[in-house]
């Protein structure tokens, strides 16, 4: 089977009927494979762009510099984090060496703080942000692009909910004090060969509801375990991005939606100038308080739910233990 190509911008601008088709196709997706690519998303590409060439400028920099902006704080997704010091095969419970990356992790821009102060646990998902000041404009750059996909990803759990039968705004109370992480990933080409099993980025799966992914064309990229076990290559046309499901959306829809295997393959001449790639992922989750469990048009008469209920702050934080290597 083909990663499905779906153009949303009939759902955005068109009637029932054009919202109706729209949403179908995505359920097929979310149903067969988990993951699709969509064109017609109205994310602005000069915002996008923009942010691959600061971003790119910032990896670039000494390490001594890019470490000012690593955090000190107990939130372990903000800032910088160096080379190969995380892994995300391990919250699949696998002994492997870590990615062969580096990230610059943005949280959510609005603070939402005071109206989780009644649980201590979420402070760290609304921690602020440690955002890279140099070169001159990247954090102004990465908060208007946070606000690109955090516009997108509100109209996507639109198409989800009419595609699970659901009130098309079903999502919107559970996502309003989200706290979904942006994250720009560095692939370097590399001086020394990697450790056996060592991989760009481990196989895994994402940890939220849905990611929203833009990538640049480098030997090396995103791969999908296809449901025939196959891993197959995925690299969207200029003005498309990848979407896939997480972990949170499988359990919200009692596995009829899959959150798919994944993994960023290492090229075959890592130390190729041409191999060196980027990535910035929109990663949604959903408010910390919010509550994970079966939704009422996935379970059939006498159908009991595979998952005990979770909150989406407690799912996040069990992965996020597990992918921090140091």
């Amino acid at each position: 089977m083909d990663i499905p190509r779906i153009d949303i911008a009939p759902f955005l601008t068109g009637g029932a009927a054009d919202k109706r088709r729209v949403a179908e196709a995505v359920a097929r997706s979310c149903r067969d494979l988990g993951f699709l690519v969509i064109a017609g998303h109205g994310l602005d590409g000069d915002v996008l762009g923009n942010a691959f060439t600061l971003t790119r400028d910032f990896m670039d920099l000494p390490e001594a510099i890019k470490n000012r902006w690593h955090p000190s704080g107990p939130a372990k997704q903000r800032g910088y984090h160096g080379f190969a010091t995380r892994g995300l095969a391990s919250t699949m419970d696998r002994e492997v060496p870590p990615d062969l990356r580096e990230t610059l992790f943005l949280g959510p821009v609005d603070d939402h703080q005071a109206h989780f102060v009644h649980l201590p646990a979420a402070a760290t998902a609304y921690w602020p942000n440690t955002i890279p000041t140099e070169p001159p404009g990247t954090d102004t750059a990465l908060i208007v692009l946070y606000r690109g996909f955090e516009r997108l990803s509100d109209k996507l759990l639109r198409i989800f909910a009419l595609a699970l039968e659901l009130p098309e705004t079903y999502f919107a109370a559970k996502t309003d004090r989200h706290f979904s992480i942006l994250s720009c990933h560095h692939y370097p080409a590399l001086a020394a060969a990697p450790e056996p099993g060592q991989l760009r980025t481990g196989a895994h799966t994402d940890f939220g509801a849905m990611t929203i992914l833009a990538m640049t064309d480098a030997a090396g990229g995103l791969e999908v375990r296809m449901p025939d076990g196959e891993w197959r290559g995925i690299l969207p046309a200029p003005g498309e991005l990848v979407v896939n499901l997480g972990d949170m959306m499988a359990r919200w829809t009692n596995d009829r939606w899959t959150s798919t295997l994944h993994r960023v393959a290492n090229p075959a001449n890592l130390a190729d100038a041409a191999s060196r790639r980027q990535s910035i992922g929109y990663f949604m989750h959903p408010n910390f308080d919010a509550r994970i469990e079966c939704l009422p048009t996935c379970l059939d008469a006498g159908e009991k739910p595979r998952y005990a209920p979770i909150t989406a702050g407690e799912h996040i934080a069990m992965k996020i233990a597990k992918s921090h290597n140091v």
